[in-house]
């Protein structure tokens, strides 16, 4: 099962909890009525996070660090020597299987800390309630780590997949929504959102009014945001 389709299993549930309690994003001096999402352009352990609001509106931008001290690619590298491959390169070293298992274990719960903190932080700086994020899809991939390890196609992006589920699972408990967003046809999406046939033209001037940085990947994440803000909810 993709994290899709386990994402649309969980979330009549956190709409259900989240309608039993106050958001503490609610209790924000000078809070709007308006709604908002977040576009998502994840880059190893890291991710920018862009902001706008359902009428288009820019509202934040930002850089995130999902873990810290911890190897941001275990999956691709400790996992990989673990079972021999990748031995020959220069920052290969000696690694057991049973470690390797263990190291991922502790990166996935860094990254679910900090997916947590990091939207927390986010949700209680920006003016609007934030209602949703958008983040790219997921491929399918074994269900364990050990078999994820052992699949030569999956331990390529299975750290991507770690980090990008922690920001869904992280949004879920805040109550937002998840929208996935395929690379190929988000800037269309995007585009079909805001009633705008010039989606380039549209970011380009977006980037302007914040100033730089502005690049490929802030474009990706505003895109994102724009194509979620505006799908109704499920």
């Amino acid at each position: 099962m993709t994290c899709a389709a386990r994402s649309r299993c969980r979330d009549a549930k956190a709409d259900r909890r989240a309608a039993r309690s106050a958001n503490v994003e609610d209790l924000v001096p000078g809070r709007e009525e308006r709604t908002a999402a977040v576009g998502v352009a994840e880059n190893g352990n890291s991710a920018v996070l862009v902001t706008v609001a359902r009428d288009g509106e820019l509202l934040d931008r930002r850089r995130i660090d999902l873990t810290r001290g911890l190897p941001t690619h275990p999956y691709h590298h400790e996992g990989a020597w673990a079972v021999g491959r990748y031995l020959n390169s220069a920052w290969a070293r000696p690694i057991s299987l049973g470690e390797a298992v263990a190291l991922i274990k502790r990166v996935h719960e860094a990254a679910a800390q900090g997916a947590h903190e990091s939207l927390g932080e986010l949700a209680t700086s920006v003016r609007v309630r934030i209602t949703r994020v958008s983040i790219r899809v997921c491929p399918e991939l074994p269900p364990t780590i050990e078999d994820r390890i052992a699949d030569n196609r999956a331990q390529v992006v299975a750290d991507s997949v770690m980090y990008r589920e922690a920001l869904a699972t992280a949004a879920k408990a805040r109550g937002w929504s998840v929208y996935w967003y395929d690379r190929e046809d988000v800037f269309a999406a995007a585009a079909t959102s805001i009633g705008c046939e010039d989606v380039g033209a549209f970011l380009t001037a977006m980037g302007r009014s914040i100033g730089p940085p502005w690049q490929a990947k802030h474009r990706l994440a505003a895109a994102a945001a724009l194509a979620a803000a505006r799908v109704p909810a499920r």
